[in-house]
C-alpha cells in the first residue's frame, strides 16, 4: 500500500458505461470509504505521535531517559515509567475504541447491497465494489450507492423523487429526470447492456448543486447538468425504480468531498498546559543551574575535606563535571512538580463555549396544524380533541378542537366549505396507495402537507390528479375538477394560485399566500371580514405561528378565455416572457373574496425555546448554518426566538456578486455605528494582520440587538479573502447569525473562520450527515440521534437525543467539569510544587549532593496513593452550586468563558501558596528539631526522624487543603479523604517495620524510625505547628475575599444555604413562550417551477381515463359515513359550552 502509485491530478473526468477495462487505466478509486483515522499498521505511530504532541508526556519520557543514566539518577525508573505507560495506554485504548467503531460504521456501509449490471445480468455486489461506470438498479427507499447519472425510472419520462435529508438537512422531496434518449431504456436489461454513452464531466468537487457534464452517444452529444445527477447519500422516494450510471464513487462523491477529515482535538486546558508545562521545565531548569553552581562551589571548597570516603577516583575530580552530573540529578528530583500522576487522573476537560453553531433540523419538526383554518377558536385545556372516527380516511394523528367548525360543516354553510375546498385543490401534493391500499400524500412541503391534511379531516379530500383534472372527495361525493391554469409560487409572488372549472361549469380562482401580499389583491367589499381575519392573524403571529391567506375569485368564462390567450401568446415570447407572465397573473388576482387564513405552528422539540434563552443569557453567540431555503430559516428563526421584534434590525445578505456582497456588508455597517465610525479599507488591512478580540472595542460601540441572515451563494462570495474579516466583524456584532442554504463544506468553513480569527471556542450541533464536517472542524461536536442516521453521532466527541439537553449539557454538566478541572489543576501544583521544593531548600543542608529529603518509597507512592483518592473524588463529584442554580442563573457560565478559574495568574497564585507551604514544611521542623532531644533523652535531629517529620506534616497539610477546597462533600469523598491518611499510617509503619528489613533490608532501611518518631509528644506538635502555619493564611484570605469581594457562585452558595434552613416551597421556572408581532411571509415552501411540472404531466403516472368528460359529479358508494358524520357532530355539538364561539 506505501508503494502504490501516487493518483494524477485530475482536470476532467471521462466515463464509459458498461466498461471497467475502459475505464480503469484512468485510476479512478473504487466505491470504499473511509472515515476512521488510523488503521492497524498506522495506528501505533500516529497515536504516538499525537499522544507526545503533549508537551508533558515528551518531557516525561525524557525523564525516563535520564532515569536510567545511573551516574545521575537518585531515584528508579519504574517511578517514571509505570504512570507514563498507563495514561498512553488508556489513552490509545480510548483512540482505538472510538475508531474501531468508525470502522464498523464505514463497514456496514461498505458492505451494503446494490444491484449492478454485469454481463447483461443484474448482480448482487456490495458498495465496495461497485466501479466508475457501472450501471446499477435502485428500487424506492434505497440509499444511493455513488454519484449517478440518471438513465431511467419506472416513472413518465424518466422523473424520480429523492430525499437530500443527507445532503441539505431538507426532508421534501426533489425531482430529477433523466435524458428522453436514455429514459427510452427502461427496465430493459439487453438495451441497458448495451448501452455505451460516454460521460464527460467536471473533475471531483464538492459542490452540491453544480454539475457540468456531456453524453456522447450514437454520434450525438447531449448537455447533463445537476438535474440529470442523483447523488450518493440521498434516498429514492416515490419511485419504484430506476437505473443509474456512476460518475463518482467513493471519496469523489460529492457527499464525501463535503465530510471533511476527522481532526485531532485538544483543550485550551490541555493547550494552556503545555505553555505551563515549558514554563516549569525552564523553572526547573533554573533550580538545577542555582544548585549545580551551589555544588561545583561546595566540591571545590569543602569535597576535598572528606574525598576519601568516596567512591571516587582521585584524579578524574572536577567540580564543574560534578556539578554538570548534579544538575541532571536535581532535574530528576525536581520533576514531580508537573507529576504524570496529573494526567492519568485528568478524566475530562471542560473548555470555555463562547460559539454555537447547528443545524435547525435538530429541533424542528415542520408541518403541525396549530388551529382551525379559516376559524379562530380560544382553546383551554378542558377542551376535548374532535373525534374524527366518522371519517375512514382521516390522519390519526391530526387533532383539532373546535367542534364548532363541524357543526358549520354539517349545517352546510358555503364559505366554510368553499374554504376547505380551496385547501383541497390548491397545493402541489401528489397522492398515491400504499401496499395496504391506504392514501398516502407524498409532499415537497410539510406545510402544505398538513393543510391538504386538514381538508382531508373535515370531509374535503384530495384524491388524485392528472395534469388537466384534480379529484377531490368532499364529504363522500366524487368531485373532478378541470384544471384551467396553473399560478405557480415564486419569492416575489409570494402566493400561488389554481384555476379550475367546477362540474356546474363555473370557473374560480383560488388563491393562497401572504397575508401581507394577498390583502392588497382583494375586493373592497371584504374590509368587515379583513379586519377580524387581521387580529386573528396578529394573534397568531404573537404565537410564532406561520400564516396564510385564503381568498377566491368567480371567473367569467369569456373574461377567461381572453385571459387564458394573452397567457399563451406570453408564454411563447421571446422577449420579456417572464415579465409579461407576471403582469398577466397580477391582473386575474385581484378583487379576491377573503375566505379566512390559517396558521401552522412549526412543531418545537421540548425545551427548545428555554435552551436557547439559557444560551443567550450565557453570553453564548448563537449562529444557525442551514441547508433550509431563506425564508423558511427566518421563519423558525423567530419561532425559536433567535430573531425577534425587539430587535433594532436584521440584516440580509443576498447578493450574487462579490461587489454586492460588499456593498451590502458596507450598508449594515454604516447602520450599525452610523456617524460613530466608518469602516474603511485601512481597517480592514488592520484585521487581516491580527486577529480580532472576542469582547473588541468594536463589538462595545454597537447598542441594540441586531440579527444576521446570509444565503449560500452570498456566502460563498463573503468567505473569499478579502471579504471574511468584514463579514466575522459584522457578524460577531450581531445577536443571531443565520447561514441558509449552505452546503456541508461552507458550515465548516464558517466554523474554521470563527476558530482562526477569533479567540473563542465553538461547538458545533447536528444530526444529519451534512452536518459531520461542521461538527469534526469545531472545537466541540454533538451529534443528534435523530432521523437522519448515526453519520453525526459516530463523527462528534458527545451525544444525546434531543437538543434540549445541550443546555445541561453546557450550564450543569459542563461548568461543574470545568469548575472541578481548574480545582484539580490548582490543588495538584500547589501540592507538587510543596512536595517538591523541600529538595530544594534542603539541598542548602546537605552540600548540594542531589540527596532526597524523603524515603524513596514516599517519594512513589505520595502522588499515586496517599494524595490521589481525594483530589479525585472532588474533580469528580465537587460543585459550587446545585444543578438547578446553575440552569435558573446561566450567567454562572461566563466565568469559564473568561478562564477566570485557571489561567496563568492562578498558576502564579498556586505557585506561591506551594513555595510558602514548602518553606513551612522545611524550615519549622528543622528549626523546631535542630539540636532537639526526645522525652527519653536521645538526639531527635537525624535524617531519617526529620524525613518522617516532614512526609507526615506534607500529607496532614495537603489534606487539610483538599477539605478547605472541596464545596460538596459526598460519602465517597469522606471515605477517601480519611481512608488515605489511614493508608499513609498503615505503610509507613508496615515499611518501617522490623519484618519488612528483614526480608529486604537494601529496600527499606528506615527500620523503626515511625514508631520512636510518631511516639515523641514533640514530633506532633511540630506536625501541628506546620499544619496551622500552612493552613492559616489560606482559610483568612478566603474569608476576606468572600466577605469583602463574593462571587456570582459565593452569592448563589450563601442563597442556598439560607433557602435549606428555611425549607420554602420550590418554584418552578416560568416557561418561556414565543412572542412575536411578526407574520410569515409564507408557508408553503415548495420549488418554484413546480407547478409547471404537475401541469406538464411528466410526474403522472398513465392511468384509465375518467369517464365521459370528467366533469361530473359522481355519487360515492359509502353515503353511509356521511350520515355517520351527522350524528356525531350532532352529539359534540350540544355538549359545547356557552362561551366557545367560531368565528370565520
Amino acid at each position: 500500500m506505501f508503494c502504490s502509485k501516487k493518483k494524477p491530478l485530475e482536470v476532467e473526468r471521462i466515463v464509459k458505461a458498461n466498461d471497467r477495462e475502459y475505464n480503469e487505466k484512468f485510476q479512478y478509486t473504487d466505491n470504499r470509504i473511509h472515515t476512521s483515522k488510523y488503521n492497524i499498521i498506522t495506528f501505533l505511530p500516529i497515536n504516538l505521535f499525537e499522544q507526545f504532541q503533549r508537551v508533558a508526556n515528551a518531557y516525561f519520557l525524557f525523564l525516563l531517559i535520564l532515569q536510567l543514566i545511573p551516574e545521575i539518577s537518585s531515584l528508579t525508573w519504574f517511578t517514571t515509567i509505570v504512570p507514563l505507560v498507563l495514561v498512553v495506554t488508556m489513552t490509545a485504548v480510548k483512540d482505538a475504541t472510538d475508531d474501531y467503531f468508525r470502522h464498523k460504521s464505514d463497514n456496514q456501509v461498505n458492505n451494503r447491497q446494490s444491484e449492478v449490471l454485469i454481463d447483461g445480468k443484474l448482480q448482487g455486489e456490495k458498495w465496495m465494489n461497485v466501479k466508475v461506470g457501472d450501471i446499477i438498479k435502485l428500487e424506492n427507499n434505497q440509499f444511493v450507492a455513488a454519484d449517478l447519472l440518471l438513465l431511467s425510472s419506472s416513472e413518465p419520462h424518466g422523473l424520480c423523487y429523492i430525499e437530500t435529508a443527507e445532503l441539505d438537512g431538507e426532508t421534501n422531496l426533489k425531482v430529477r429526470h433523466a435524458l428522453s434518449v436514455t429514459s427510452e431504456l427502461g427496465a430493459d436489461m439487453s438495451r441497458l447492456a448495451e448501452f455505451d454513452g460516454t460521460v464527460v464531466c467536471e473533475a471531483p468537487n464538492n459542490k452540491l448543486d453544480k454539475f457540468t457534464g456531456t453524453l456522447s452517444w450514437k454520434d450525438s452529444k447531449y448537455s447533463l447538468n445537476n438535474e440529470k445527477i442523483i447523488l450518493r447519500g440521498c434516498v429514492l422516494r416515490n419511485t419504484s425504480w430506476c437505473f443509474g450510471m456512476v460518475i463518482f464513487a467513493g471519496p469523489d462523491t460529492k457527499l464525501m468531498q463535503n465530510s471533511g477529515k476527522t481532526k485531532f482535538k485538544r483543550t485550551s486546558i490541555d493547550r494552556l498546559m503545555n505553555t505551563l508545562v515549558l514554563w516549569i521545565f525552564g523553572f526547573l531548569v533554573c533550580l538545577g543551574i542555582i544548585l549545580a553552581i551551589g555544588n561545583s562551589i561546595w566540591e571545590h571548597q569543602v569535597g576535598d575535606q572528606f574525598r576519601t570516603f568516596l567512591f571516587r577516583n582521585e584524579q578524574k575530580n572536577n567540580a564543574v563535571f560534578s556539578g554538570f552530573l548534579t544538575f541532571w540529578s536535581y532535574i530528576i528530583i525536581l520533576n514531580t512538580v508537573v507529576p504524570i500522576s496529573l494526567y492519568s487522573q485528568e478524566g475530562s476537560c471542560s473548555q470555555r463555549k463562547q460559539f454555537l453553531l447547528f443545524s435547525f433540523s435538530i429541533f424542528v419538526l415542520a408541518g403541525e396544524i396549530h388551529d382551525g383554518p379559516g376559524q379562530k377558536t380560544e382553546i383551554t385545556k378542558k377542551k376535548d380533541p374532535v373525534d374524527f372516527s366518522f371519517n375512514p380516511l382521516a390522519d390519526k394523528s391530526f387533532q383539532f378542537f373546535d367542534h364548532s367548525l363541524i357543526e358549520s360543516i354539517k349545517l352546510g354553510d358555503p364559505k366554510v366549505h368553499e374554504f376547505l375546498r380551496l385547501l383541497a385543490l390548491c397545493h402541489t401534493v401528489m397522492s398515491e396507495e400504499n401496499g395496504t391500499g391506504q392514501l398516502v400524500y407524498q409532499v415537497q412541503s410539510p406545510d402544505e402537507g398538513a393543510l391538504v391534511t386538514a381538508a382531508r379531516n373535515f370531509g374535503f379530500i384530495f384524491k388524485s390528479r392528472t395534469p388537466e383534472t384534480i379529484t377531490v372527495e368532499e364529504l363522500g361525493t366524487i368531485v373532478t375538477y378541470q384544471l384551467l391554469a396553473f399560478l405557480d409560487f415564486n419569492n416575489i409572488r409570494k402566493r400561488m394560485s389554481v384555476i379550475v372549472r367546477n362540474p356546474a361549469g363555473q370557473i374560480k380562482l383560488y388563491s393562497k399566500g401572504a397575508d401581507t401580499i394577498l390583502f392588497e389583491k382583494l375586493h373592497p367589499c371584504n374590509e368587515a371580514l379583513l379586519s377580524l381575519t387581521s387580529d386573528h392573524l396578529s394573534e397568531f403571529a404573537g404565537e410564532g405561528l406561520r400564516t396564510l391567506a385564503i381568498a377566491y375569485r368567480d371567473l367569467d368564462d369569456k373574461y377567461f378565455q381572453e385571459w387564458h390567450k394573452m397567457l399563451e401568446d406570453a408564454s411563447s415570447a421571446l422577449d420579456e416572457r417572464d415579465e409579461r407572465i407576471a403582469g398577466l397573473y397580477e391582473e386575474i388576482e385581484r378583487d379576491l373574496m377573503l375566505l379566512g387564513a390559517t396558521a401552522i405552528e412549526d412543531k418545537l422539540q421540548e425545551g427548545v425555546i428555554e435552551t436557547i434563552t439559557s444560551l443567550s443569557l450565557a453570553n453564548i453567540k448563537i449562529w444557525v448554518l442551514t441547508g433550509d431555503k431563506e425564508e423558511t430559516a427566518i421563519n423558525i428563526g423567530y419561532a425559536c426566538n433567535m430573531l425577534t421584534d425587539d430587535m433594532n434590525e436584521v440584516f440580509v445578505l443576498a447578493g450574487n456578486t462579490v461587489v454586492e456582497v460588499k456593498e451590502e456588508l458596507r450598508k449594515a455597517k454604516e447602520t450599525l455605528f452610523g456617524q460613530v465610525r466608518r469602516f474603511s479599507d485601512g481597517h480592514a488591512t488592520c484585521e487581516k494582520e491580527q486577529q480580532l478580540p472576542l469582547d473588541s472595542m468594536v463589538d462595545e460601540t454597537v447598542t441594540g440587538d441586531y440579527g444576521l441572515i446570509i444565503n449560500g451563494h452570498s456566502l460563498a462570495y463573503a468567505l473569499e479573502s478579502d471579504v471574511k474579516n468584514d463579514l466575522l466583524e459584522l457578524a460577531c456584532m450581531c445577536k443571531t447569525v443565520v447561514c441558509c442554504r449552505v452546503t456541508p463544506l461552507q458550515k465548516a468553513q464558517v466554523v474554521e473562520l470563527v476558530k482562526k480569527h477569533r479567540n473563542a471556542v465553538t461547538l458545533a450541533i447536528g444530526d444529519g450527515a451534512n452536518d459531520v464536517s461542521m461538527i469534526k472542524s469545531a472545537h466541540i461536536g454533538i451529534g443528534i440521534s435523530g432521523q437522519e442516521g448515526l453519520q453525526a453521532v459516530l463523527a462528534s466527541d458527545y451525544s444525546f437525543a434531543q437538543f434540549r439537553y445541550l443546555q445541561r449539557l453546557l450550564l450543569v454538566h459542563g461548568r461543574w467539569s470545568y469548575f472541578r478541572m481548574c480545582k484539580f489543576l490548582c490543588y495538584f501544583f500547589y501540592k507538587n510544587f510543596a512536595f517538591t521544593l523541600v529538595h530544594f531548600w534542603f539541598g542548602f543542608f546537605c552540600g548540594f549532593s542531589a540527596q532526597t529529603v524523603y524515603d524513596q518509597w514516599f517519594i512513589t507512592l505520595f502522588n499515586i496513593v496517599y494524595t490521589s483518592l481525594p483530589v479525585l473524588a472532588m474533580g469528580i463529584f465537587d460543585q459550587d452550586v446545585s444543578d438547578q442554580s446553575s440552569m435558573d442563573c446561566p450567567q454562572l457560565y461566563e466565568p469559564g468563558q473568561l478562564n477566570q478559574l485557571f489561567n496563568k495568574r492562578k498558576f502564579f497564585i498556586c505557585m506561591a501558596h506551594g513555595i510558602y507551604t514548602s518553606l513551612a514544611l522545611f524550615f519549622i521542623p528543622y528549626g523546631a528539631l535542630y539540636n532537639g532531644v526526645g522525652e527519653d533523652g536521645q538526639h531527635l535531629a537525624d535524617y531519617q526522624s526529620f524525613a518522617v517529620t516532614m512526609a507526615t506534616s506534607l500529607v496532614l497539610v495537603v489534606s487539610v487543603q483538599i477539605t478547605l477546597d472541596t464545596s460538596y462533600w459526598t460519602a465517597i469523598n469522606h471515605v477517601f479523604v480519611w481512608g488515605s491518611l489511614a493508608t499513609y499510617f498503615s505503610i509507613l509503619f508496615a515499611m518501617h517495620s522490623n519484618g519488612i528489613f528483614g526480608i529486604f533490608p537494601n529496600q527499606f532501611p528506615f527500620v523503626g524510625n515511625a514508631r520512636h518518631s510518631l511516639t515523641q509528644k514533640r514530633i506532633w506538635l511540630i506536625i501541628l505547628l506546620t499544619t496551622v502555619a500552612s493552613v492559616i493564611p489560606v482559610v483568612a484570605f478566603r474569608l476576606l475575599k468572600a466577605s469583602l469581594y463574593p462571587t456570582l457562585s459565593d452569592q448563589i452558595r450563601q442563597w442556598q444555604k439560607a433557602q435549606k434552613k428555611a425549607r420554602p416551597l420550590r418554584r418552578r421556572r416560568p416557561q418561556t413562550r414565543r412572542s412575536s408581532s411578526r407574520r410569515s411571509g409564507y408557508a408553503f415552501a415548495h420549488q418554484e417551477g413546480y407547478g409547471e411540472l404537475i401541469t406538464s404531466g411528466k410526474n403522472m403516472r398513465a392511468k384509465n381515463p375518467p369517464p365521459t368528460s370528467g366533469l361530473e359529479k359522481t355519487l360515492y358508494n359509502s353515503t353511509s359515513w356521511i350520515e355517520n358524520l351527522c350524528k356525531k357532530t350532532t352529539d359534540a355539538v350540544n355538549s359545547l359550552s356557552q362561551d366557545e364561539t367560531g368565528k370565520l
